[in-house]
């Protein structure tokens, strides 16, 4: 199956299966699902992440995250740049999301990471997504 948006596909299924309260989702891997998948991980919006090695293409298992009472830790996730109009922003430029609760994830050139991070090395990029 080819995809326009591999990067969408990742989290319109990652919204899907955490509002359906699902424990885990496979999706096929990419390098860049990987480092978002690793950005949020480390915000804490997603348990963990597997890539497993498979022909023809290798698969990554996300493990999500519930809070006490099985509430969805990812309230929503929402695509910012996209194939048909990129975003890109400076550090000055780069949004907060629901006043700090949220994340950004930008794609830099020091590689993918988080709207605090960004702001800490002062270095701008593609505004993947936001998350809250």
């Amino acid at each position: 199956m080819v995809l326009n948006d591999p990067v969408g596909d990742m989290l319109t299924r990652l919204r899907n299966a955490s509002r359906a309260r699902h424990d885990k989702m496979v999706l096929p891997a990419s390098n860049l699902k990987a480092q978002v998948a690793r950005v949020l991980k480390e915000e804490g919006f997603i348990a963990d992440f597997v890539v497993h090695e498979k022909k023809p293409q290798n698969e990554m298992t996300v493990m999500l995250k519930y809070g006490p009472d099985r509430t969805p830790v990812i309230q929503g996730i929402r695509r910012v740049s996209r194939p048909g109009l990129r975003r890109y922003v400076n550090t000055r430029e780069i949004p907060r999301v629901m006043g700090g609760m949220g994340i950004s994830i930008l794609s830099t050139s020091r590689g993918v990471m988080g709207d605090q991070e960004a702001r800490k090395q002062k270095v701008g990029g593609e505004l993947i997504c936001t998350v809250y």
